[in-house]
């Protein structure tokens, strides 16, 4: 279902801890408020597509919504099912192995979708466009999308923070990335696996392609992956809550954040 080499990536099993660590941290805190302010109210079931290993759909589940994750990495799937079991009063509805290209869903049963992964993982267009037409078809009239995606600038800024664009090959693969979109590892680099990096422009557009009403395109993190000594900063409450305020007052500007997250909903007339 998904490029060998993006598969092996994550059977690694490093995706489950990753919310609760550096830049991660300040992405489920914001995730977790872009969540609270978009999603429709309870009770409303949720469609998390490519949701990992259920870090999102487990905390979804506890504020009262009824996940149903679908994820084309089995150890995702059988770690999401060991997340869920261990909050027994609010389970995931449901966690099983599927592409988001075509869901093994009904037709207008969602009240809300979550892309994380197919917009990124899903490298040409015309497969991202297959992922947004099934979450359209998925979904009931006026539902909520939710698409998450990585910003075109996200290698360069951290690698210029970190000196890391003094290696050719790193400049290479940015230089890809900013006119492409295609994000490719160098051999000598295990940062990350095979992805499409969106610019938010392009994000809308492809949204609005696939039948949707655009609302808006945030910042998830902002800059602050960029901070000083970040995991002794998050434990400070007061360093934590600036770090939040700065990416709240920079989300309408996308392209300084790692990740954003496009808001649409699909029309009232479906």
């Amino acid at each position: 279902m998904i490029a060998k080499e993006i598969a092996e990536f994550y059977e690694a099993g490093k995706e489950a801890g990753r919310l609760f660590q550096g830049l991660g941290r300040i992405e489920f805190a914001r995730m977790q408020e872009l969540m609270r302010r978009y999603l429709p109210p309870l009770p409303a079931v949720v469609a998390d597509v490519g949701g990992g290993p259920g870090t999102y759909a487990c905390w979804l589940a506890t504020q009262g919504y009824q996940v149903h994750l679908r994820d084309p990495v089995p150890l995702h799937v059988r770690q999401a099912r060991q997340a869920s079991e261990k909050q027994p009063s609010h389970p995931v509805a449901s966690a099983e192995v599927g592409d988001a290209r075509q869901l093994a869903m009904p037709e207008a049963s969602f009240d809300a979708v979550l892309l994380h992964g197919p917009m990124y993982h899903l490298t040409e267009k015309s497969d991202r466009l297959l992922a947004l037409a099934e979450a359209r078809r998925v979904l009931r009239p006026d539902g909520v999308l939710l698409a998450v995606a990585i910003t075109s600038y996200a290698s360069t800024v951290v690698g210029v923070v970190n000196g890391w664009v003094w290696d050719p090959a790193y400049l290479g693969m940015i230089r890809e990335e900013i006119s492409t979109g295609q994000h490719r590892c160098p051999a000598n680099w295990k940062l990350f696996t095979t992805s499409f990096f969106h610019h938010p422009d392009l994000l809308k557009a492809e949204i609005e392609e696939a039948g949707f009403r655009h609302e808006a395109t945030l910042g998830i993190q902002g800059p602050g992956g960029m901070a000083p000594e970040l995991e002794a900063a998050w434990k400070d409450e007061a360093r934590r809550q600036a770090i939040l305020q700065v990416a709240r007052l920079m989300e309408h500007e996308p392209v300084h954040s790692p990740h954003m997250v496009a808001v649409a909903r699909k029309p009232r007339s479906e």
